[in-house]
Formats: C-alpha cells, sequence, structure tokens
C-alpha cells in the first residue's frame, strides 16, 4: 500500500521572525521578490547575463579586478572547502590561525585531504600580531595560511594590514574568510594582497543562505594550475567552475552543476542593493549602529566579551552570559516573547556568550 503523507497536504506557512543572531539575515521584499521570479535554465543565455551581474558585483564587494571571481553554489563552508581543496595537496604544509571555530575547521578541512596543518592559537576574543603571524610562517614555511577577517564566534575583527605582504615574503598564499564581515568593515582585497577571499549571502547582503561568493587571485590560480594531482572534489573543482562561470574565457561553457538559479537571483538583486547604497556608506553604517548598540548595552550593566573596542566586529555582537543565567533560557524567553533571535556561543565561546 502507498503510504499517505497528509502534513504536506496544507499551503507552507512560515513564521516573521526578527532574525538577530550571526546569521542568517531577514531578507528584504526587493529581494524575496527577486528570488520567487520564473525558473529559467541553468545553461541559458539569460542566466549567463545574470551570472555576468553577480561576477562585477562581487568584484565591486571584494575591491578586486580578480578574472576569477564567482559564487559557489553553497553557503560559506563549501567556499571554504573550494578554497582549500583547489589550493592544497597532500602533504602541502597549511597554517591556520586559530582564535574561534572558523580556524578550527579550515585546520580540519586541510587535514581531511592529507595537509599537514599547522595552527597558532589565540584565546576566545583574541587576536595575532603581525610578528606572531611572521614568526609561524618563517617556521612552518606554509603553501596557504588562513585567516578569519570577521571571527562570528567570538565577535572579532581580525586586523590584515600587512598580512598578505608578510605571506607573499614566504611564498605563501593568503586565504581570507569574509563571511561575517563582508560589506560591514572595510577590506580591500587587491590592496591587502589577498589570494582567495570568500564570503557568504545571508549576512550583510540580506539574500537567502546557498550561495557564496569568492575570488582567486592570480598567485592562487597559478598554484592551482601547477598541481600535480586533480581535487579532491569534482563539485568544487576550480576549473569546471570558472568555466561555467565564463571566468575562464573559452568559447563555451560546459554542463558541471545545475546551478541554483533563484538563489542566484537573489544574490544578484542583493548585490545590486549594496552597490546602490555604496560600500563606504554601509561600512559605515554598520559602524555607527554597532557603536550605538555596544554603548547601549554597557549602560544597562552588560558587557562584551571583546574588551578591545578597535577589534570588535560590527556585524556580530557577542555579550558575556551574565552570571548566574543560562543562556538558553535566556535566547528561548526572547524568543518565546519577542519572536526576535540571539543566539549562543559556538565552537570556543560556547556557554560563555550570545551574539
Amino acid at each position: 500500500p502507498l503510504w499517505h503523507l497528509t502534513a504536506f497536504v496544507e499551503t507552507l506557512k512560515v513564521p516573521d521572525r526578527y532574525m538577530f543572531g550571526p546569521g542568517p539575515s531577514n531578507v528584504p521584499p526587493r529581494i524575496l521578490e527577486a528570488g520567487a521570479r520564473p525558473v529559467i535554465g541553468h545553461m541559458h543565455p539569460e542566466i549567463f547575463e545574470i551570472m555576468s551581474d553577480i561576477k562585477s558585483g562581487i568584484q565591486y564587494l571584494f575591491q578586486t579586478q580578480n578574472k576569477m571571481t564567482f559564487a559557489v553554489s553553497g553557503t560559506g563552508h563549501s567556499a571554504m572547502e573550494c578554497a582549500i581543496f583547489n589550493t592544497v595537496e597532500p602533504g602541502d604544509s597549511v597554517l591556520t590561525a586559530v582564535n574561534g571555530i572558523w580556524g578550527e575547521r579550515a585546520a580540519e578541512m586541510a587535514e581531511r585531504i592529507g595537509g599537514r596543518v599547522n595552527a597558532i592559537v589565540a584565546p576566545p576574543g583574541g587576536i595575532f600580531t603581525n610578528e606572531d603571524i611572521e614568526k609561524a610562517l618563517s617556521k612552518h614555511r606554509p603553501a596557504l595560511f588562513f585567516l578569519a577577517h570577521g571571527e562570528s564566534s567570538t565577535g572579532v575583527l581580525h586586523p590584515l594590514d600587512g598580512i598578505g605582504q608578510l605571506c607573499h615574503k614566504y611564498n605563501c598564499l593568503f586565504l581570507v574568510d569574509s563571511v561575517a564581515s563582508m560589506g560591514g568593515s572595510p577590506l580591500h582585497m587587491d590592496q591587502q594582497e589577498i589570494d582567495i577571499l570568500y564570503t557568504g549571502s545571508q549576512k550583510v547582503l540580506n539574500a537567502p543562505p546557498g550561495t557564496a561568493p569568492i575570488s582567486f587571485s592570480e598567485r592562487a590560480c597559478r598554484k592551482i594550475s601547477s598541481r600535480k594531482t586533480k581535487p579532491l572534489s569534482f563539485f568544487l573543482d576550480f576549473n569546471w567552475l570558472t568555466n561555467y562561470w565564463g571566468c575562464d574565457d573559452k568559447p563555451t561553457r560546459v554542463y558541471h552543476h545545475t546551478g541554483p538559479v533563484t538563489a542566484f537571483y537573489s544574490l544578484r538583486e542583493s548585490l545590486a542593493v549594496l552597490c546602490e547604497e555604496g560600500l563606504e556608506a554601509s561600512w559605515e553604517r554598520h559602524r555607527t549602529v554597532a557603536e550605538y548598540f555596544h554603548a547601549g548595552l554597557e549602560n544597562i550593566g552588560l558587557k562584551l566579551f571583546v574588551k578591545d573596542k578597535q577589534v570588535r566586529l560590527p556585524t556580530v555582537t557577542t555579550i558575556i552570559a551574565p552570571h548566574g543565567y543560562d543562556w538558553k533560557e535566556i535566547t528561548s524567553y526572547i524568543m518565546r516573547t519577542h519572536n526576535l533571535e540571539i543566539s549562543g556561543g559556538l565552537g570556543p565561546s560556547a556557554g560563555l556568550v550570545r551574539s
């Protein structure tokens, strides 16, 4: 006999909520409406035009002229794996900066594909000096150095100036995770000599989760082209993806995977919204609102997890859970009473903070 799923008979209903956690963010009507446009083929010329718009928007967002700029079909983790899987071969030395969960994740990904991983470690809420980084680069001589610009698990915005130059001094690629910071804090990929940069669609861009902008420098492309082995993942293979996105100047695009066309619509529209506002205006808006918010929290007696105001992430605020209170009870109460999401800590900050 056939099974009957009566739960699917009624039209889908989803609650409206204030999404004030570290992501995803609320999606504005204009971007929601873009995502509801009719589905067309993932190899149609019209979708290629939309993909071209996306590439240009990402180049502006990242402040880069890199030709190899596109969006991975997946969330930020897929872009992280795309970066690591294409540039790291078995036996390559990899250095990760661990001051929260994302350095830990990058290290695990590199280990899984045979990288020789070393880490520099700072306590949650801390940062690394350029001297710390250069010492580790000199000692381990990595092919790739990973750093999270916006460490959402702890609320840290890590300084980037000078690190790209240090990496290149030691013939190392500089990989930066900007999922939590992109669009909310100044970042200049080319000027700061970042070799691989990625972000996610669901944070400052205010698009639904599911696409991850990424860009590769010429130096990173040379490392990839000199590989002795194929990347472990076919789905995340740089050469296939850059052909699908029309980055490689080949006369035809070959079918690789079925791109999430409606997610492309949303990403394209979110980039258009950001371009209309302007990057500098977006950076200033996030800075101003974050400073106002931080002052208000401290005025009512709450303590912020990141003590140094200069390295507080303007897009994610971490608050020390008050002594004697269960953070899960606090977040559950706020959700029940105000229909508002805030989150607990993640990784090294689990149980310590709310964000």
